[in-house]
C-alpha cells in the first residue's frame, strides 16, 4: 500500500474539486479506462447491498464475481460507505 501522506493528499485534492466538470476531468486523468469501469460498479454494489438486495442477484446483475460483491459486504459490515 501507499503511505498514509499520499492518500491524505489523493483525498485534499477530491475534496478541493468543486465542480462536475473539473472531477470528471481529473478522474479521466488519473484513472485508466479499466478503473473508470470498475469504481462505478463498486458504489452500484454498495447501493444495491444496502438495498437489501441478494450478493448473488447483484453479481449477476452487474456481471461481477461474487467475491467482489462480498468485499463490499465485508467493507460495509466494517463500518464503511455510512455516506452511500
Amino acid at each position: 500500500m501507499f503511505g498514509k501522506s499520499h492518500l491524505d493528499g489523493l483525498i485534499e485534492m477530491l475534496l478541493s474539486i468543486k465542480n462536475k466538470g473539473d472531477m470528471k476531468n481529473f478522474l479521466l486523468g488519473i484513472l485508466t479506462p479499466k478503473e473508470l469501469e470498475e469504481i462505478p460498479t463498486r458504489l452500484q454494489i454498495v447501493k444495491r447491498l444496502k438495498k437489501g438486495m441478494s450478493q448473488h442477484k447483484i453479481a449477476e446483475d452487474l456481471k461481477v464475481g461474487i467475491a467482489t460483491v462480498s468485499r463490499g459486504s465485508r467493507e460495509i459490515k466494517l463500518g464503511r460507505f455510512r455516506v452511500v
